[in-house]
């Protein structure tokens, strides 16, 4: 058997830059980035992008006459449009597609000079002023998704025939059909939206009620079973955030168990993106017992895709409700970060990130249980709703 150095992670399905990404390539960079700045313009109002181009000066004397493969050749400028303002990053030192991630971490999409750099999808453009140029360059063309001609160009390059042998099954459009280029990256990022998996926290010790708060019966069974059977109704898949003990008594259930140690609801949420870094986590913890359908259906109706998390707002504490709330995979790295300065509480993440705060309609549904008396209050409120 083959002896592994490290341990063998799930990683996020990243590009050079994020998890989605398109290399414009195939015509001059003033044409490039003008397509990107109205792509850009259209879709902003629904959807985070950003534009990666080098400082061209400082990219021509880095490459010093030689086509370049990665972003990680340029020690250039690094410069971005995000909505309506612009940041530009100077740096000498050469860029690692691990630094760009994390400057790109909050962008929904990315759109690259793919004369300047790679990205996992390209949209080629034919413009025979970089005929040549794009010949050079066809190991770059990885999972092309669009065809743009240019004026006076009807035809697909010989040598690209030849390099894609899928080729005729790749729409094409004419550069002046600016909106059928948009249509592409919007349907390509809302195909790419994340899938919405579910964890119940169940890993806590209860210390406060004196009993474990997942095995209270509120709803006819235990609580976290109850949580567990919701949730089966509106997400792909629902798993049991617990303690490695407990899952022979979960063996029932899909389970996640904690591998961030005794860091309560941060370390379960922690766990379950090391599981799967490409999914949205809907995490809701067994202490509210009042919690039903309509509740869960209200705070999916208003994810927000392009923030952090989207989370209701607690009256009662006057702060976003870490124990019920929706986490984009773009969180895991912000959680870990978080956990690198020395802080495991998720409702500080909330507080100090870009989230989606929603006002719950019925805000009782966020009452929190953790005392015997407070326990009883609900059962005897449940047990008055149901005759009533």
């Amino acid at each position: 058997m083959k002896h592994q150095k490290h341990t063998k992670l799930i990683r996020p399905d990243l590009g050079e830059f994020g998890r989605n990404e398109w290399a414009i390539i195939g015509t001059v960079c003033s044409d490039i980035q003008k397509m990107a700045y109205q792509i850009i313009e259209k879709l902003q109002s629904d959807f985070r992008l950003a534009y990666v181009d080098a400082d061209h000066k400082s990219a021509d004397e880095t490459a010093s006459g030689k086509d370049k493969n990665s972003a990680m050749d340029f020690g250039a400028t690094l410069a971005y449009t995000d909505k309506i303002t612009f940041h530009r990053f100077d740096e000498k030192q050469q860029w690692s597609k691990f630094r760009f991630r994390q400057y790109f971490n909050s962008q929904d999409g990315i759109l690259v000079n793919g004369n300047h750099f790679v990205a996992k999808k390209q949209i080629v453009v034919i413009d025979e002023r970089k005929e040549s140029s794009l010949q050079r360059k066809l190991d770059r063309l990885t999972d092309v998704g669009l065809f743009v001609l240019t004026e006076g160009q009807t035809e697909i390059y010989p040598f690209l025939k030849e390099y894609l042998p899928n080729w005729q099954e790749i729409p094409t459009v004419q550069i002046s059909e600016i909106d059928n280029i948009i249509r592409y990256i919007q349907a390509d990022l809302e195909a790419n939206k994340p899938k919405l998996h579910a964890l119940v926290l169940a890993g806590g010790k209860s210390q406060r009620m004196g009993r474990d708060k997942g095995l209270i019966d509120y709803h006819g069974k235990p609580q976290r079973e109850y949580l567990y059977d919701l949730l089966e109704y509106f997400c792909d898949n629902v798993y049991f955030s617990c303690r490695p003990e407990q899952e022979e008594e979960l063996s029932d259930f899909n389970t996640i168990p904690d591998m961030f140690y005794d860091l309560g609801p941060f370390g379960g949420i922690l766990s379950a993106f090391r599981q799967n870094p490409n999914v949205a986590w809907l995490v809701v913890a067994c202490d509210l017992p009042l919690i039903d359908e309509a509740a869960i259906q209200e705070l999916i109706d208003h994810q927000n895709h392009s923030k952090n998390a989207t989370a209701f707002y607690n009256e009662t504490t006057d702060f976003p409700e870490p124990l019920i709330t929706i986490w984009q995979p773009r969180s895991y790295p912000v959680l870990l970060q978080y956990l690198a300065q020395g802080y495991s509480c998720p409702r500080k993440v909330l507080i100090n990130s870009e989230i989606e705060l929603v006002q719950p309609s019925r805000p009782k549904v966020l009452k929190n249980v953790n005392h015997p008396q407070e326990a009883d209050d609900v059962m005897e409120y449940l047990d008055g709703q149901r005759k009533g």
